[in-house]
């Protein structure tokens, strides 16, 4: 017996945990990132962990929250440390779906039909507001977000990678206001609600607005992720690994939300899909190359929420599907 445990106790301590994958360049390119955010984003950790998640998984962001809680600043701050092309949309009740994806303009010099590509063509589009549209317009953007191209005219128009739309929505105000599509809602990996600072962090604000005074907030922000670094760190988060009876545990939240009595739509497989690429994002941020049951949680709420449909009577009650997709998380039995 005692040699038994002679011959083992030199192999105890010298046990290596290393990553099978070097994630520390991608951490420290992440940091930065906070780094720049933090000069002028007062707090909402959470919201930029969520915001990388979706880089890094190329996923599209839905920001929603009141007018004046930094939404639009949020993405263009983003989007200024990214080395990517940048377009803005404001979405208004006249607006057209030939004004974001293009036109075909007839050539005199050439005798011939062109395509002018609309705004919607670029690495990272902005878009503001973007349940004041009609739904025609809305419908504009299913086949970009979804399959990363444009057809007009029976051709084919392919984005450039990577391909990022961020989306901004007030949920309170509803004259002059559109409800999204189920399937445009579907599109978004992250549905991101970005409530009001606590005191402390209104005060912090205040000291860095009396601070600049004049100043520009978006002049000193430093670029810091190129196109073809963003490319190859979604790459590598595709590689990290998840065990097969955390693949069942996602599966087995997703068949909740259809089972559930509150809900009178449940989410897709392509739910399923977004739990699984954003858990390995969340991984990846925490220095990790494999997907734990926390990874999982974390990147549900924001995943399901806006997916699935209370039903009308929950719905008068105040139950939220926030509250319900929490609830099915705590249901569902953590696998061991």
């Amino acid at each position: 017996m005692d040699t038994f445990e002679n011959n083992h106790t030199p192999q105890t301590e010298s046990v290596n945990f290393e990553t099978r994958i070097d994630l520390a360049p991608l951490l420290q390119r992440v940091n930065e990132i906070k780094a720049e955010l933090g000069t002028v984003i007062v707090g909402q950790h959470k919201m930029i962990d969520q915001l990388l998640v979706a880089v890094l998984s190329n996923g599209h962001v839905l920001l929603e929250g009141v007018p004046g809680v930094a939404k639009t600043i949020t993405a263009k701050l983003l989007s200024k440390t990214l080395d990517l092309d940048f377009s803005r949309i404001q979405f208004t009740p006249d607006l057209m779906p030939s004004d974001i994806i293009g036109t075909s303009v007839f050539d005199l010099s050439k005798s011939k039909f062109e395509f002018k590509k609309g705004p919607v063509f670029s690495n990272f589009v902005l878009i503001d507001e973007i349940n004041r549209a009609p739904a025609k317009t809305q419908a504009a953007l299913f086949e970009v977000m979804e399959e990363r191209q444009i057809t007009v005219d029976g051709q084919a128009y392919p984005m450039d990678t990577p391909y990022l739309v961020i989306a901004t929505q007030n949920p309170i105000e509803q004259e002059g206001t559109y409800r999204l599509p189920e399937a445009q809602l579907d599109r978004f990996l992250f549905k991101i609600s970005i409530g009001y600072p606590n005191l402390e962090e209104e005060i912090h604000i205040l000291q860095k607005e009396n601070a600049l005074q004049d100043k520009n907030k978006l002049d000193h922000i430093r670029q810091i992720l190129s196109k073809h670094e963003i490319g190859n760190y979604q790459n590598l988060v595709k590689q990290i690994m998840i065990e097969s009876h955390l693949v069942e545990y996602i599966a087995k939240i997703v068949m909740n939300t259809r089972e559930n009595a509150f809900l009178y739509l449940g989410a897709s497989p392509r739910a399923s899909i977004a739990i699984l690429n954003a858990a390995k994002g969340f991984a990846a941020l925490r220095g990790r190359d494999f997907v734990t049951p926390e990874d999982i949680k974390d990147a549900a709420v924001p995943v399901l929420q806006h997916r699935v449909v209370v039903t009308p009577e929950r719905e008068m009650e105040g139950i939220t599907s926030t509250e319900i997709i929490r609830q099915i998380i705590d249901t569902v039995e953590i696998p061991r």
